[in-house]
């Protein structure tokens, strides 16, 4: 398993606009086959940082969804309410494997 994790930096004056933009890409990244883990907010105090993390069986499966980027309608209206709406100003994707319960136990 492979997941994205991707920091944003957001406008907070247009957390509405990247609420509606996150809502696209997780339901994108399930049509796909891919698991969301969430968007992850600013909740308390001024912030401008934003994460999510999705993850993929295979780095091969994650470049299958990136292939759909700029070509599938639906990829191209959610990146629409990103640029029409300026809400994220930058982000930054890193991939990690994860380390879950259970995996450190001997067969």
């Amino acid at each position: 398993m492979i997941t994205c994790v991707v920091d944003y930096v957001i406008d907070p004056a247009k957390l509405a606009d990247f609420e509606r933009f996150a809502a696209a890409w997780m339901r994108l990244v399930q049509r796909e086959g891919g698991i969301h883990h969430g968007y992850f907010l600013p909740s308390e105090g001024a912030s401008d940082e934003a994460r999510a993390l999705f993850s993929f069986e295979s780095l091969a499966a994650y470049e299958r969804y990136r292939e759909l980027f700029g070509v599938d309608p639906d990829f191209i209206e959610a990146d629409k309410i990103r640029d029409e709406s300026g809400c994220v100003v930058r982000y930054r994707r890193t991939f990690m494997r994860p380390l879950l319960p259970g995996d450190d136990e001997e067969p």
